[in-house]
């Protein structure tokens, strides 16, 4: 979609493009071109058996950004997006690059090492591995009604058309590509290519994430970011994009036009 300045949102595992409609319907509106892509293996793209990893990723974006000639673009990325859009700046550089957000996102590291003590064990995403393999449909539809969007919580009422779209996307990608992405979004180290990065950060999380837990990731991200901005969401879940879109996107138009 062709406006102003780019704007080039990456979206979560195991979704799609489809998945920054409100904002890119909203941004749009406000004058910016709004760009989306389908990562290797979701979506619509084809369902190769190989890259499902976060240099891949990264270097998919740039080969994007370079066939479109993006210029000063605001990078913006959703969880697992949040890791590819971190990535791909500290990759490639920050010459096509104005600004970033990264949203509810897996940096620095999501798994629990020595040098990450706060992080999850590892046998949480081998449940999740295990899962998936078991019973995609039933995986994604358990995921997204409940900790995904904290439909599970007490007074939370569930958005049946918001379930069933995060089910759709879900089944809509490769099951190659999410069984190997779950590796890619909580293994990956992002702790040095936090520290490349010059460019403003905003820095967005809800401290009731159930998937990427609040302490051990933006309040860590944030102090390793040369130049970013932490802002904390109380009581917000990790799908915060759809369930509270109107306030992630007035926090988002702030930040680029500052």
């Amino acid at each position: 979609m062709v406006g102003g300045q780019p704007i080039v949102f990456s979206h979560g595992w195991p979704l799609s493009a489809d998945d920054w409609d409100t904002q890119m319907l909203f941004f749009l509106g406000k004058g910016f071109r709004v760009i989306a892509h389908d990562r290797r293996g979701h979506g619509r793209s084809t369902q190769t058996d190989d890259g499902h990893d976060m240099d891949h990723y990264a270097d998919d974006l740039a080969a994007l950004t370079k066939h479109l000639d993006l210029k000063n673009a605001v990078h913006v990325g959703h969880s697992t997006g949040g890791g590819e859009v971190v990535h791909y700046i500290a990759r490639h550089g920050e010459s096509r690059v104005a600004k970033a957000a990264i949203i509810s996102a897996v940096p620095p590291l999501m798994v629990k090492t020595e040098k990450n003590p706060g992080g999850l064990p590892k046998k949480v995403f081998d449940d999740l591995q295990a899962q998936l393999a078991a019973s995609r449909t039933k995986f994604y539809y358990d995921l997204a009604s409940g900790p995904f969007y904290g439909f599970d919580r007490p007074g939370a009422k569930k958005l049946e058309a918001v379930i069933w779209n995060w089910w759709r996307q879900g089944m809509m990608g490769g099951a190659k590509a999410h069984y190997d992405g779950i590796v890619a979004f909580s293994q990956t180290d992002f702790t040095e290519d936090l520290k490349k990065i010059t460019v403003p950060v905003l820095v967005m999380h809800g401290d009731d994430d159930q998937i990427v837990p609040y302490a051990d990731s933006a309040p860590l991200s944030a102090t390793l970011l040369k130049n970013s901005t932490l802002k904390t969401y109380k009581g917000f879940p990790h799908g915060m994009p759809t369930t509270q879109a109107d306030t992630i996107n007035a926090d988002l138009l702030a930040f680029i036009k500052n």
